[in-house]
């Protein structure tokens, strides 16, 4: 446009067109047409000025006196100082400098601190190309310039509009995987989406989306996928509280955003305390559970998944505190607890122990030493863990005499009844005070006996959202006397 149509326009029409200007100078170029990823289109050329520095030795303060000034360019993940362009001379250099409106659209010439530079000759302001191509925009950039936007039903929106588009950004990343839910009106872009996902990711090898719920594969809590870029391997290891898990992601249940949920319910295990984890998966709550040298029992009817879990034990050195099972929960839940009481059996842990000398009765240092200890496993549960919210509250009825036909005064000495961690789903509310009562409710009714949100050591937690109006809640109850030993 110009100047002088620029002038007859009045100022906020002006100050509109210098912020489109503005907002539109260091985005990527828009195709809302394309259906391929075309790399090469996402090349910009953006005329800017530069201030040529007429003697290296002075780069450094001329480029913190611009910088005072604010005549430098600010631009994210690009080096302002660049080679002088169009010479032969490679070791001049020059700073680049910002455009001459601000990020509201307002006109904002240099400062006089540029041109005092410019007359003292110790730069030159010369003109200068910045280039930026596919591989300076992020995965935000380049998705948002060619998604279409949802319109509603009065919207005409062209291909090349400039308009916000809602973008595929959530996703978990599981060791080399990134793994996306996508919706349905995203499903065209898919292959692309997953191309840029993979370019924009150094860590990322694979990239795939889910194609049916988790469990309408198997009982196993797996799901069918596709690769959308990338290679076909989902053997994954990835860390968590300080501990490493490798496994076949196609084949056994993992979920990142869990991670919060393992270390919860770890710290409320104590050392010493023994540990049934009924549906333990490849191990996130039963092996960092085990480095904190609490005795757990970890079972698991996936075969993939405990074969998993039987490594895992291996690879994190917590075999003596850590067991593996491959069974039914609903039996395990009592056969467990029956053989616990009669099994006599001690780890062996290594400490560390300073140990101080003296020389004529002054403390001289010393060494470290390591010293071996026995740590007696209890003959009873403190907690059962069940984490497999879509239908763990159906196993709440295998506590149901738990210990019939014993005594609590035959128990062993310091036992307690367990408490017992069960997670589960609800629907979503502002406050979850419905959904504390029906879960309490739920749980009273598949035990047997009354559990009030009031109840000693009852607690509801909200783990975290499912779905728009799903939640994941974990219950946690004191196994009631009532329950434990009813015939």
């Amino acid at each position: 446009m110009s100047e002088l149509l620029l002038h007859a326009l009045d100022k906020r029409t002006k100050q509109s067109l210098y912020l489109q200007m503005a907002e539109e100078m260091f985005r990527p170029p828009i195709n809302r047409a394309m259906k391929v990823l075309d790399r090469s289109f996402f090349s910009k050329q953006i005329p800017l000025s530069a201030a040529q520095v007429l003697n290296n030795s002075n780069i450094s303060h001329i480029k913190n006196v611009l910088e005072k000034s604010k005549d430098g360019l600010v631009l994210p993940r690009y080096r302002h100082i660049q080679p002088l362009p169009n010479t032969a001379n490679n070791d001049a250099r020059c700073i680049v400098l910002r455009p001459q409106m601000n990020d509201r659209g307002d006109q904002w010439p240099y400062s006089p601190t540029l041109y005092e530079l410019q007359t003292s000759r110790q730069i030159d302001i010369i003109p200068f190309q910045l280039s930026l191509d596919y591989t300076y925009w992020t995965y935000q950039d380049i998705i948002s310039s060619i998604l279409p936007a949802v319109p509603s039903s009065t919207d005409v929106i062209e291909e090349d509009a400039d308009v916000d588009v809602e973008m595929p950004t959530s996703f978990q990343i599981i060791g080399h995987v990134a793994h996306l839910n996508l919706r349905e009106r995203y499903l065209p872009y898919r292959k692309m989406i997953g191309e840029i996902l993979l370019d924009k990711n150094v860590a990322i090898s694979t990239v795939i989306n889910k194609i049916d719920d988790v469990g309408e594969e198997s009982a196993f809590r797996t799901f069918r996928y596709e690769v959308l870029a990338g290679k076909d391997d989902l053997n994954v290891t990835v860390r968590e509280q300080e501990c490493w898990f490798a496994f076949d992601y196609a084949k056994v249940y993992w979920n990142s955003r869990l991670s919060t949920e393992h270390e919860r319910l770890v710290e409320k295990f104590k050392d010493g305390e023994a540990v049934c984890d009924v549906m333990a998966g490849i191990g996130p709550f039963a092996i960092p559970a085990g480095k904190k040298r609490c005795f757990v029992w970890a079972n698991d009817l996936n075969p993939d998944s405990y074969s998993s879990l039987v490594k895992n034990i291996e690879r994190n050195k917590v075999a003596g505190f850590v067991r593996g099972f491959n069974t039914d929960g609903h039996g395990f839940i009592k056969s467990a607890a029956r053989e616990l009481l009669s099994m006599d059996y001690e780890a062996e842990v290594e400490e560390k122990v300073h140990k101080e000398k003296k020389e004529n009765g002054v403390k001289k240092g010393g060494r470290t030493r390591p010293i071996k200890r026995k740590v007696k496993q209890p003959r009873y549960f403190s907690h059962y863990v069940m984490n497999l919210p879509a239908s763990a509250t159906d196993f709440l009825p295998d506590f149901i005499g738990l210990f019939s036909g014993l005594k609590k005064d035959e128990m062993p000495e310091g036992f307690k009844l367990p408490l017992i961690h069960c997670h589960c789903f609800d629907t979503k509310s502002d406050d979850n005070l419905e959904q504390t009562d029906r879960i309490c409710a739920l749980v009273s009714e598949k035990i047997g006996f009354e559990i009030k949100p009031t109840t000693p050591e009852t607690e509801v937690w909200d783990v975290r959202d499912v779905a728009p109006k799903k939640r994941m809640f974990c219950v946690t109850f004191r196994l009631p006397e009532e329950v434990a030993f009813r015939s």
